[in-house]
């Protein structure tokens, strides 16, 4: 009878801890998958500097810059105007109250070819805030710049809105300029929005500079007579 009860206890600890084991193991994949479950609804509810607060599926989360939420929603930056947030490698702004449904798969990646003129240069036209420019491609200009002629053309508030700069150019030194920011800035199918740009006093350059606030957030490839631009999704 002894050896019998040994035996039964035995099986029953080895049950026991199949059991517990199976608990543990479906629990954590509860918590695997409540983290795991992709984002169905944004929206910014309040705005601070460098600080939001988003609801997120529902619940609110006050988001700090450069931290991410639970759900993997990262601020990237906050003011008054609204928000820069990022998840699953997608960064999109966000304004205040502003809804979004979205599964968050990771989107198509956008292209746009940029042919040499006659000149060796890679020019195009696009729009800026809705805009139709013609662009001339220029790595070496570190934002998308454009003359106080283009900017009252494209409605741009530099006057208003721009934070005053000393802008070297090759042409006239150094002259007086504005930095601002650009709603929208678009080529081809390849769309990005607050663009740094910058305006500079008087009527030159002739076209809109492709700077480095746009073309780097984009990959480059250049074959030589075409220039290829990409979206980095």
């Amino acid at each position: 009878m002894t050896v019998m009860s040994h035996s039964f206890a035995r099986e029953g600890m080895r049950a026991i801890g199949c059991c517990t084991a199976t608990m543990l193991l479906f629990v954590l994949i509860l918590n695997w998958s409540e983290y795991a479950m992709a984002v169905e609804r944004l929206r910014v509810v309040a705005l601070f500097s460098d600080k939001a607060m988003v609801e997120i599926d529902g619940k609110n989360r006050l988001l700090k810059k450069g931290k991410a939420s639970p759900e993997g929603v990262l601020l990237i930056s906050a003011d008054a105007r609204g928000a820069v947030l990022e998840f699953d490698g997608r960064r999109e702004a966000y304004e205040l109250g502003r809804h979004v449904s979205a599964s968050y798969s990771r989107p198509k990646v956008q292209e746009v070819r940029i042919w040499r003129d006659a000149h060796g240069s890679y020019t195009t036209v696009g729009t800026i805030n809705g805009r139709t420019v013609n662009m001339l491609v220029d790595t070496g200009a570190s934002a998308v710049a454009m003359s106080e002629v283009e900017a009252r053309r494209l409605a741009i508030p530099y006057l208003l809105t721009g934070q005053v700069i000393r802008v070297s150019t090759a042409s006239s030194g150094n002259i007086k300029g504005y930095n601002v920011l650009l709603d929208r800035v678009q080529v081809g199918d390849i769309l990005l929005r607050n663009v740094r740009g910058t305006v500079i006093e008087g009527n030159s350059p002739r076209e809109v500079l492709l700077g480095m606030t746009f073309l780097g957030q984009l990959q480059m490839e250049n074959s030589g007579s075409v220039l290829l631009l990409k979206t980095k999704y």
